[in-house]
């Protein structure tokens, strides 16, 4: 009789525990290393879906993963000194061997001295797919109806695309496992090329797409073991075509169409999609947006929409605090964070991929470190290490005007001595810049006081390159501002809980986009982008951007903006082939000198603030090659034996 090695859950307890998406417990608790039967483990639905659990633990997450890690590695990004060995850098330096050393995602997630184990992409990600392929080699044993038979398959088919494409995307084509290898057994499976690869996905992605269903509260399952409300964290119809649709795109993309290179951006190749997989994504969107726009999911973009009352010194902070309007249902803030909100998981009505939040769902593991690498460590003012996730001035540039023309175009109206002044509504949202109001707290300590409004400019007391920023600028996209030693929303009774979401549905708006321009549909690509803009109230694409290089241009500027700091941006550049380009090589800051007095920022918005002699300085040129297109792979797994290759250059 064959034995089952793994931790699962078992039986309607464990069922049970799968099912508690929206309170502070995980619905997908691990149980102790157990030894079953197969007879056992896949008798019927309820002990076969505690196997399948196992999968969902293995999902990572980017931002709770180890003490203070990193997940953006493109030209977006900036840490302080103090996190020179976090993968950040390390990628500026061109080491990207270090992906295996530093505290991140894809391989590390605990440093052993109490770390909390949130997923490793690589090195759990292989279990997960044997799991994915254990399920569908014994789902005849299972006795049970067509829809438990599907529900278990369609996860099945779902996490093995996913965690074979996730992969894929650092690492380029590699063996495919579709089948389970026992002990015994030579592997000795050959790397796919990439588009090989991403066929395989693509059949899976498929089958799961056509036996899961919309949503888990209409099926029996659902209603029989009483989950109805609390099925929000499982995957189903529209995740998998979601990634149907993305497994598509990039395999259409610029990098899987030509090859790494260097200057595609002088050559053209950056813009030379293959067309025939760029037709199958927007296939795979357009099935799955006219299922959301038509009212038959649970899917929609959350509202942009923020209290615009003033405050006691004249000026609105609604946008700059997050605090919605009274009028609206829902909030783009809660997408990444919550705050006071009895440990919701965020993601709203928009998520459409998330993994889980903090071992045994303890969602006040956001506290270490995640809710306090984002703002100035000046005097204490936020706590804890002195790490700073901080944007970049490239970034910000992204960040368009009002009008939703780039800063560069001669129409766009941007002033460079009011450069924070009738900018993209999401750049309040987002960035935090001089004059800002940091603290809002009454009784701040009399010795952080001048802390109180942001000090960003040259020279300014939150200039400094180890403990505030180096860029010019903070973020508050993923961690509010408020999380600081005055106001203390990271303290445990405020329940702050962020997670940063695999796939939300803005993306696959812009994806619909970007795969529609290639395949030569503008109309439709400039009405998917208008989409995201209207929803946050930015202009749309500017007549003289809809058709050619200028509209996949403003495509990529529009991801670029509505994705920011989400952990995208390595990834967008990679398959554009635009890694190694000039533009995106060098990381810079915005320097410039104050002109108002301090105690203009106390009853006039910041924005309006005017300032003199603002420039671009370059911090740093990146060490990137065409080697870099594509992560190297674990040496002590290359050799073990000859088909595994490494990638090009390593």
């Amino acid at each position: 009789m064959r034995n089952i090695h793994n931790k699962i859950l078992i039986g309607a307890a464990g069922l049970a525990l799968m099912a508690m998406a929206t309170s502070c417990d995980s619905y997908l608790d691990k149980a102790p290393d157990t030894t079953i039967t197969a007879e056992e483990a896949f008798k019927d639905f309820n002990s076969f879906q505690g196997y399948v659990e196992g999968i969902y633990n293995a999902i990572p997450d980017k931002e709770k993963c180890h003490w203070c890690p990193s997940w953006n590695w493109g030209d977006d990004e900036l840490m302080n000194p103090e996190a020179d060995d976090r993968f950040t850098h390390q990628s500026d330096l061109g080491n990207f061997k270090a992906w295996q050393e530093t505290g991140n995602w894809l391989y590390h997630s605990t440093d052993g001295n109490g770390g909390y184990h949130f997923g490793r992409l690589w090195t759990e990600g292989w279990g997960a797919i044997r799991r994915c392929n254990m399920t569908i080699a014994n789902i005849d044993q299972m006795v049970g109806t067509k829809e438990e038979r599907d529900l278990l398959l369609g996860q099945a088919y779902f996490f093995r695309g996913w965690f074979h494409f996730e992969m894929m995307e650092f690492f380029g084509g590699l063996p495919y496992i579709d089948k389970v290898f026992e002990d015994g057994m030579e592997f000795k499976e050959k790397r796919l090329s990439y588009r090989e690869c991403a066929d395989k996905a693509a059949a899976d992605f498929r089958m799961a797409a056509d036996i899961l269903p919309i949503n888990w509260d209409q099926t029996v399952v659902s209603s029989q073991y009483g989950l109805d409300g609390k099925n929000r964290l499982r995957v189903n119809k529209i995740t998998a075509l979601g990634y149907l649709g993305k497994n598509y795109l990039w395999a259409a993309s610029p990098l899987m169409e030509h090859g790494a290179m260097v200057g595609a951006s002088t050559t053209g190749e950056t813009y030379k999609y293959n067309t025939e997989y760029a037709q199958k994504a927007a296939k795979a969107f357009k099935e799955l947006l006219d299922l959301v726009e038509s009212g038959q999911t649970q899917y929609a973009l959350v509202e942009f929409n923020f209290d615009d009352t003033p405050g006691a010194d004249g000026v609105a902070r609604g946008i700059y605090d997050h605090t919605k309007a009274s009028s609206a249902k829902t909030c783009y803030s809660d997408l990444f964070y919550t705050v006071g909100n009895n440990w919701l998981m965020p993601g709203s009505t928009e998520a459409i991929m998330q993994g889980l939040s903090g071992e045994n769902g303890q969602a006040n593991n956001c506290n270490w470190n995640t809710s306090k690498v984002f703002g100035p460590k000046v005097a204490g003012l936020v706590e804890h290490d002195n790490v700073i996730h901080m944007p970049t001035a490239n970034l910000v540039d992204q960040y368009g005007m009002a009008n939703g023309l780039p800063l560069d175009d001669p129409a766009s109206g941007f002033d460079p001595k009011h450069p924070f002044k009738d900018r993209d509504p999401r750049f309040y949202h987002d960035i935090v810049f001089d004059g800002f109001k940091y603290v809002n707290a009454e009784g701040l300590e009399e010795s952080k006081e001048y802390l109180r409004y942001c000090s960003l400019y040259t020279g300014g007391a939150m200039r400094d390159q180890a403990h505030a920023s180096q860029t010019g600028y903070f973020i508050q996209k993923l961690v509010p501002h408020t999380c600081n030693i005055g106001d203390k929303d990271y303290d445990y009774p405020r329940a702050f809980h962020c997670y940063i979401p695999f796939m939300r549905l803005a993306d696959i708006y812009l994806m619909y986009a970007e795969a529609s321009a290639a395949s030569g549909d503008e109309a439709t690509a400039v009405a998917a982008v208008n989409k995201i803009r209207t929803r946050c109230g930015a202009g749309e694409v500017g007549a003289n951007y809809r058709s050619g290089e200028k509209l996949m241009d403003e495509i990529r500027r529009e991801r670029a903006v509505e994705l920011s700091f989400e952990g995208f941006r390595y990834n967008d550049l990679q398959r554009w082939l635009l890694l190694t380009e000039p533009k995106y090589m060098v990381k810079y800051s915005h320097e410039f000198d104050r002109k108002e007095k301090e105690e203009f920022f106390k009853t006039h918005d910041p924005k309006d603030a005017e300032v003199a002699n603002f420039r671009k300085k370059e911090i740093l040129t990146r060490k990137l090659t065409a080697k870099h297109y594509w992560f190297p792979l674990p040496e002590s797994q290359v050799y073990l034996y000859p088909e595994f290759e490494q990638n090009p250059g390593w």
